[in-house]
């Protein structure tokens, strides 16, 4: 493993975690009013891009930060159709 690799592992790794403290909020809160449906459905989406991209490109970062970054979006997408609707 060279120098970029190991650089493209930790830039994986940072972007991997954006979306754990989200998920975490909303699974200990129960709620999820405030994400909006649509920006959860352009991650999933950009995501499933950037996975197509990786596997062609053969590139481990890019594989593995995706498929976190999916199951951390799919989780969101799951508390937001599941969740009842938060009440003002």
């Amino acid at each position: 493993m060279n120098w970029i690799e190991i650089v493209g592992y930790l830039g994986s790794f940072l972007t991997s975690i954006t979306f754990i403290p989200q998920v975490y909020k909303s699974w200990q809160s129960k709620s999820v009013g405030d994400l909006s449906i649509w920006m959860i459905l352009i991650v999933v989406t950009s995501t499933i891009v950037w996975l197509v991209y990786g596997f062609a490109i053969e590139s481990g970062p890019v594989i593995v930060a995706n498929c976190v970054v999916l199951a951390l979006t799919l989780l969101l997408l799951y508390f937001k159709l599941t969740f009842k609707k938060d009440r003002p």
